[in-house]
Formats: structure tokens, C-alpha cells, sequence
């Protein structure tokens, strides 16, 4: 059975959005567009995950929020364009498993449900590993976090994807084409020197004085493309 995601927003484009990102991933979906909706969706199509904005007409998210806890422990994710301190504590308190603000990047979101509902004991996947560890280096794609020497290195979503794909895909060369294709998908329509960039953007962040001499490194292959090298 695949998981199935309740997606609430009275914004109808985001909940467009957000459906086709998480469809495309294999879950099921239902949407609504106010509180009220949401509590009957909750009830009738027993999803597994829901995602929850918080300024909704009839009944905000809080109150939603709070009635599906009366009732189940179904993980709820907070969607919402508040990013105070306030909000964030309020949500947690009230029982949400997770939080962000827009806006956001919809793969980020996708690894956020995925974590939640494996997190959860809820996921329909099987365990393939979301961490990736090197000497150094950790690149974790449930948290979105990558950690050199211990320490989180902050990094766009694009950069974090792309230094998990290559890192994933150890010792394989890759084209720019092919990076472009497999991280920012076959819409894009930019130059494909935007991997240049942030490829460059990534170097800077992990390959430092601590790192020499530690056996890898992002590697440009000229002529071809990129590969991250572990020796």
C-alpha cells in the first residue's frame, strides 16, 4: 500500500504544487483547502501524513491541528509562511512532528515526509539508507544536514542534492547535463554552468586546510563533467 499524504493550504497552487512533487514519489494524495475540509478529509481518507498550513479559513491550523491530535498520532508537518520562534514552539507543543516555512523547496519537503514517516514507524519504504559517510564527511539526506568533522556545514537544498548524488554515485563521472537532469529536472532551462557554480560553492565549503589529505574530493574530469573521487 502506498503512504497517503493529506495536503491542507488555501493557497489551491501550493497544494498543486506540492501534490504533483509527492505523487511523483509514489505517494497517494488528498487535498483541502480550509480547516473544516481538512478535519472531514482526516477522517474519511485516514492518511498517513498530513501537511498543514496554519492561516486557513474556518478553523486555523492550530485548532485542526489540535482536534486530529484529540484523536490519532498521525505525524503532521507544519506548513506556514511564520517563521517566529513562537510559532514553531507553539506547533511542537501542540503535537506537530516537524516544521517549515515558506518558502520551501518541494524536494526538501518530500525528504522531510519521508523522514517523519519513517521516524514514525508509517513509511511503505523500505530502509535504503539516507546517510552517506566518508572519512570526515557526513551527508544525511533525512535531515538535510552534512556535518565535516562534526561540524554542520550549511548548504542550499541544490548543493546539498547535488553533493549527495555524486557522493552516492562515488567514482562515476556525470556531465553537466546529466547533473542538470538529475537535480534541477528536465524543465529547467538554464545554463548548464550553473553546476559550475555550484560545484564551486560546495568546494569551498568541505574541501579546507582540515580536509587534505583526506582520500576524497570532488573531482573535475575536463572536458567531461564532475565526479566525487574516493580513493
Amino acid at each position: 500500500m502506498k503512504n497517503r499524504v493529506l495536503i491542507v493550504d488555501d493557497e489551491k497552487n501550493i497544494c498543486e504544487l506540492i501534490r504533483l512533487y509527492v505523487e511523483k514519489e509514489g505517494f497517494e494524495t488528498l487535498t483541502a483547502y480550509d480547516g473544516g475540509e481538512a478535519v472531514k478529509k482526516f477522517r474519511e481518507g485516514s492518511p498517513d501524513i498530513v501537511l498543514l498550513d496554519i492561516m486557513l479559513p474556518q478553523k486555523d491550523g492550530w485548532q485542526v491541528c489540535r482536534e486530529i491530535r484529540s484523536e490519532s498520532d498521525v505525524p503532521i508537518i507544519m506548513l506556514t509562511a511564520k517563521g517566529e520562534v513562537f510559532d514553531k514552539v507553539l506547533g511542537l507543543e501542540l503535537g506537530a512532528d516537524d516544521y517549515m516555512v515558506k518558502p520551501f523547496e518541494p524536494q526538501e519537503l518530500v525528504a522531510r515526509i519521508k523522514a517523519v514517516l519513517r521516524r514514525s514507524g508509517k513509511s511503505d519504504e523500505k530502509d535504503n539508507g539516507q546517510e552517506i559517510t566518508f572519512t570526515g564527511l557526513t551527508i544525511n539526506r533525512d535531515t538535510y544536514e552534512t556535518q565535516l568533522n562534526g561540524k554542520i556545514v550549511e548548504m542550499p537544498p541544490k548543493e546539498f542534492e547535488l553533493l549527495y548524488f555524486l557522493a552516492e554515485h562515488k567514482n562515476k563521472v556525470f556531465t553537466r547535463d546529466q547533473l542538470l537532469n538529475e537535480i534541477w529536472g528536465y524543465e529547467f532551462f538554464g545554463d548548464s554552468r550553473t553546476i559550475d557554480v555550484h560545484i564551486k560553492r560546495i568546494r569551498e565549503k568541505i574541501e579546507t586546510e582540515e580536509t587534505e589529505g583526506l582520500p576524497w574530493q570532488l573531482k573535475t574530469i575536463w572536458g567531461v563533467g564532475y565526479k566525487f573521487e574516493v580513493k
